[in-house]
């Protein structure tokens, strides 16, 4: 090896590691809450008191995404919910079910009672998928799995698969609240399926107090064409654009959607800094993170004024970001 080849190798390796020191002092950085502005903006979902959302309608401590979970944050006398996020898919019959997954493998006995595996709600029709336990494969914080013995007509109600209009009628007449809904399907059924949610909102007169969200970038595309006044999350693409534009404080930045709902720290990206947040709203945008269960995280995005954290905890990060109040 030559003296220059050295030389070159030497910078390449000075470079690289001065390009990970950055990185990680970046993704390790935790702001002071002095540094965070106050804007006015007129978006809804930028609060003063950071919001409380049920992510899977509070998966972490009842079968997520069923009645009962949701009946156990309505009826809470300890925590308020404000926000509850939950997930659809569409039936093979175009009835739209709360699922997270793709698949009803990891939170049903769908594999026990149609003798499969990987069953795809718009594989099955909505009376088939009403068969199932969708509390079976819940466990809680103990290691119990108290509702994995019962089948057929020893389901419940609360924990039979839940379609869309059931939760919001239930909610409705509940209380105030306010929705993140997502729809998992793409392509095709993911556009049928946003169609009709956006009919079951329209006739209940919920348009406004729903933020839609999708992985799927040809369903958000579809609704600033054809639903544009359904208010929208980023996209993943639209969140790495914010990210960078954030990081170096770009002027040009004009976003189609209301909220960034995005995780605190992922692969080496970290979401959660006071630069971030007061990017976000000078530009009229609300921060919403997800999945957030850790207390020492919850406390310390709470404290940035971060505007909803989005928790299966809804108990514990009531109680967080009430404490202090």
């Amino acid at each position: 090896m030559n003296k220059r080849t050295k030389i070159f190798l030497s910078v390449l390796a000075f470079f690289v590691a001065a390009c990970v020191i950055v990185q990680l002092a970046i993704y390790t950085h935790k702001s002071v809450p002095a540094s965070v502005i106050e804007y006015k903006t007129d978006n809804p979902y930028i609060t003063e008191v950071t919001m409380v959302s049920a992510h899977r309608s509070g998966g972490g401590i009842m079968p997520e995404e069923t009645m009962m979970a949701f009946e156990n944050c309505v009826n809470s006398e300890s925590f308020n919910t404000d926000i509850f996020e939950f997930d659809l898919h569409i039936t093979k019959d175009n009835v739209l079910v709360l699922l997270h997954d793709d698949t009803l493998d990891r939170t049903s006995d769908a594999c026990e009672v149609f003798g499969e595996k990987k069953i795809r709600p718009e594989n099955k029709t909505y009376e088939e998928l009403l068969k199932l336990n969708m509390g079976a494969k819940f466990e809680d914080e103990n290691g119990n799995m108290p509702y994995s013995d019962l089948s057929g007509d020893e389901v419940p109600d609360e924990l039979r698969i839940t379609r869309v209009e059931q939760v919001l009628d239930y909610l409705e007449s509940s209380g105030d609240f306010h929705y993140i809904i997502e729809i998992k399907n793409g392509g095709d059924l993911g556009i049928k399926a946003l169609d009709i949610l956006y009919e079951i909102l329209e006739e209940k007169n919920l348009t406004d107090k729903v933020i839609f969200g999708t992985f799927k970038a040809e369903v958000s595309e579809y609704v600033d064409r054809n639903h544009p006044d359904l208010k929208r999350s980023a996209t993943i693409e639209e969140v790495l654009e914010f990210y960078f534009k954030s990081l170096f404080g770009a002027e040009n930045y004009n976003p189609k959607y209301v909220a960034l709902q995005i995780p605190y720290k992922l692969a080496g990206f970290n979401l959660g800094t006071a630069k971030a947040i007061n990017y976000a709203h000078s530009h009229n945008v609300a921060v919403q993170y997800w999945t957030i269960n850790e207390e020492e995280d919850i406390d310390y995005l709470e404290s940035l004024g971060a505007d909803c954290i989005i928790s299966d905890y809804p108990d514990k990060t009531y109680e967080i970001i009430h404490e202090s109040k």
